[in-house]
């Protein structure tokens, strides 16, 4: 482990100005000023689309294969995050993959509410098969609540009885919106980013508290079976350890090939911070390894 790295990136997330006090809408326009310290690389393409309703981006980094696609589901609590916030992250996991990616700039709340999340995704999803992609050559990612949200349009896509993708990417992800695993406890005092106040302040935004436990608000409490290849990452020093953790057992039980990576001493969505943090290339050059072998 690069020890420098990870202290950069702790050196960089202290300096950033506290949100407690920040309305919803300051707390977007913060998280989006990642595209001004992270530029996404010159060589990719960027294209505006919409998909089918909602504005995306596509992004092609050089290399890319013919109609194989990552539909990239960026992380923000359900609340903030954009095709801004995350178009270098989906960029480079597109540029290891060796494939085109989708970034759509799906609904959030308190405005809209789960499953508004949801709904974009499987809707995205649907786009790019009518577009002729096939099924077995697109992967799903995402993190954080990203994660959680690729789970969940698996889910729904499974109910649906839609052809599902190739694979499923989880960086980090957020899967339990009551927040009930130990290392929210055991790992508070090493998470520089995600503490229960804030996954509280995020979950009373995008659902119902009687609905918390609602599979696609939740996955950690669906049935998994029949979904595809999953492969998780999460850093060990993060509070939504267990999340993962949990996600791993629950999916291997239902019958589900899981690979389940934790990362020792690595932050919360640590690839996102790649530019300055080896450990971050890393991890971004395994998942495009990952999508490059389920989509061949």
């Amino acid at each position: 482990m690069s020890q420098r790295g990870i202290d950069v990136v702790r050196a960089h997330l202290a300096k950033l100005p506290r949100t407690d006090s920040m309305t919803v809408a300051e707390r977007r326009a913060q998280y989006d000023r990642a595209e001004r310290v992270f530029a996404t690389p010159a060589d990719v393409a960027v294209e505006r689309v919409t998909a089918p309703v909602r504005p995306a981006e596509w992004l092609t980094p050089p290399g890319a294969r013919p109609n194989t696609v990552v539909l990239y589901l960026h992380g923000g609590g359900y609340v903030i995050g954009s095709p801004r916030s995350h178009r270098h992250l989906a960029a480079a996991i597109g540029r290891a993959a060796m494939a085109s990616v989708l970034l759509p700039d799906y609904r959030l709340a308190p405005e809209h509410p789960f499953p508004a999340a949801v709904d974009d995704a499987v809707a995205a999803y649907r786009w790019l098969l009518a577009r002729g992609i096939a099924p077995a050559r697109i992967a799903i990612a995402g993190d954080s609540a990203g994660g959680g949200l690729t789970v969940a349009t698996l889910l729904a896509l499974r109910d649906a009885r839609v052809p599902l993708p190739g694979a499923g990417i989880c960086i980090s992800p957020w899967v339990d919106m009551e927040a009930s695993g130990e290392s929210m406890t055991t790992k508070a005092a090493e998470d520089p980013m995600i503490q229960r106040d804030i996954i509280e302040w995020f979950a009373a935004l995008y659902v119902k508290k009687d609905e918390r436990r609602t599979p696609l608000a939740s996955p950690i409490y669906a049935d998994l079976s029949g979904l595809p290849p999953l492969y998780v990452l999460v850093g060990t020093a993060e509070t939504l350890l267990d999340d993962s953790t949990r996600l791993a057992e629950r999916a291997r039980k239902a019958g589900v090939q899981v690979t389940l990576e934790p990362w020792e001493g690595m932050i919360h969505v640590w690839p996102a911070f790649a530019p300055m943090l080896d450990e971050g290339r890393e991890a971004i050059e395994r998942i495009g390894a990952f999508v490059r072998t389920r989509t061949a």
